[in-house]
């Protein structure tokens, strides 16, 4: 993935657009921080400070490796933990010998840390941070000017923290809200592609299986007639209910169409996605929603094999629910394995089955 990209270019998945943006902040942070430190070093230099000089200078190379790291490893040098340590270190010796004019590089500094590490480590550092400044400010200043250092610092640190943790809330649900159906609460397509490919990874990889079952409801639209559809939204609901309380905890639901959901079994054989879709298709069947609506499902199983692609073991399982569909619907048919031109396909989603 270029964490370097548009925002657009990463919208299709929303987990990596946050992820894309956090690391675009990480780098611009160390680029600028960078470009008005780097000055300092000449002028501490001129100044006969040579140790405080040699830290920022390490402060500096710290800041190009972790740009460097980014943009063509696609890494986190040393995941930001020598920021704190050199920001700690170089603000403090620096208040230490020029006074107030070193005091001014804590804030920022301090700041910083929240969007650069994670927040507990941020507040632990901080806190140091803090504490170190505090005991130099102690020793370098009257006492009326220490408390002013030490609540203003603090205060600054604790607003950042609120922001930085306001801010990671909100990256979670937005995420959650651009992941999952908002009428069932299942996952949509917005991460299909992903969560299919990591799977047919672990295939290649260590030679481990997954299966996917699509399941459709008969004849679907008549409920919406028949009922309206808000009856139609809330059999929806129950029926993402019934088919949680089956699934295991590393199994993923999704809603992929109207009334079609589909589901990843992780290390599940064929025979196993046949006997679980068999089981889901009893839970429908046997006990009306809504206490009045009777309905039906349709299912396929498909095991991913070796060299398809997503879209290949999706379109298998698609045409294999249509021959359900087909051969008069609350069935299961299991997919034909692909044949080597089908491996070739480009990456499209399949068309959505008849009710």
């Amino acid at each position: 993935m270029n964490v370097f990209a548009s925002p657009n270019s990463l919208a299709t998945n929303p987990t990596l657009a946050v992820l894309g943006f956090k690391k675009q902040l990480v780098y611009h942070l160390h680029f600028w921080a960078f470009i008005a430190v780097a000055p300092l070093v000449m002028v501490q230099w001129r100044q006969d400070h040579f140790l405080l000089s040699s830290i920022l200078i390490l402060f500096c190379l710290n800041a190009l490796m972790v740009i460097a790291f980014l943009r063509f490893r696609n890494a986190y040098f040393f995941k930001g933990r020598l920021f704190p340590l050199l920001a700690v270190v170089s603000a403090a010796y620096s208040t230490s010998i020029n006074g107030h004019a070193g005091l001014y590089w804590a804030y920022p500094a301090a700041t910083a840390l929240f969007f650069l590490l994670p927040l507990r480590e941020a507040i632990v550092s901080n806190t140091i941070f803090v504490t170190v400044m505090a005991v130099v400010s102690f020793m370098k200043f009257p006492e009326a000017d220490f408390w002013r250092i030490t609540f203003s610092l603090g205060l600054t640190c604790l607003f950042a923290m609120i922001f930085a943790w306001l801010v990671g809330k909100l990256q979670q649900e937005l995420t959650r809200l651009a992941t999952t159906d908002p009428l069932t609460g299942c996952l949509n397509r917005s991460q299909l592609a992903d969560i299919l490919n990591s799977q047919i990874q672990m295939r290649e990889r260590y030679e481990r299986v997954s299966s996917l079952v699509l399941l459709d409801l008969d004849f679907f639209k008549t409920i919406n007639d028949q009922w309206g559809h808000l009856a139609g939204d809330r059999v929806l609901r129950e029926m993402a209910l019934r088919m949680r309380k089956r699934l295991r905890e590393s199994d993923q639901l999704f809603r992929i169409g109207g009334e079609e959901f589909m589901i990843v079994l992780p290390e599940t054989r064929q025979k196993d996605a046949d006997s679980l879709a068999q089981q889901l298709l009893t839970s429908i069947s046997s006990r009306p929603f809504l206490e009045d609506i009777k309905i039906t499902a349709s299912a396929s199983v498909a095991e991913v094999c070796q060299g398809e692609t997503w879209s290949v073991w999706l379109n298998r399982a698609d045409q294999a629910l249509y021959e359900a569909k087909s051969r008069g619907r609350n069935q299961v048919v299991n997919a034909v394995r692909p044949s080597p031109e089908h491996l070739e396909e480009s990456d499209e989603l399949p068309n959505q089955v008849p009710d």
